[in-house]
């Protein structure tokens, strides 16, 4: 379960961890959007701008994405990111990053910390 320690609320029930090289490579591409129906967590090896960049590419349906610190608080927050969007990177360092079905981020905040 995703949930919001400060303000001690449920975002998502389900979560996935893309922990694996592939699972890192495939993301949300490809995927059915029915299907996406979690909070999918990308671990990164160190906080970072660059390695937190995502594109769109072949993923067919638009999403939030929540940028989290090394502590899981959260620095960035992107809502509605459009299919085949080239290029989103955090406007800080981050540790790790959510993406979520649309809407979902709603009631997110910076600074509110996230656990899994």
């Amino acid at each position: 379960m995703l949930f919001n320690r400060k303000k001690k609320k449920e975002i998502m029930p389900k979560v996935r961890i893309a922990s694996s090289s592939w699972y890192k490579l495939k993301g949300l591409m490809f995927e059915n959007q029915q299907q996406f129906d979690y909070a999918l967590v990308f671990p990164l090896p160190r906080e970072s701008i660059a390695m937190a960049t995502i594109h769109m590419l072949f993923v067919f349906f638009p999403i939030d994405v929540v940028y989290l610190d090394k502590n899981k608080k959260v620095v960035d927050i992107v809502q509605n990111l459009q299919p085949f969007t080239p290029s989103c990177s955090p406007k800080k360092p981050s540790k790790f990053f959510i993406e979520l079905p649309v809407g979902k981020s709603k009631g997110i905040s910076i600074g509110d910390e996230l656990g899994w």
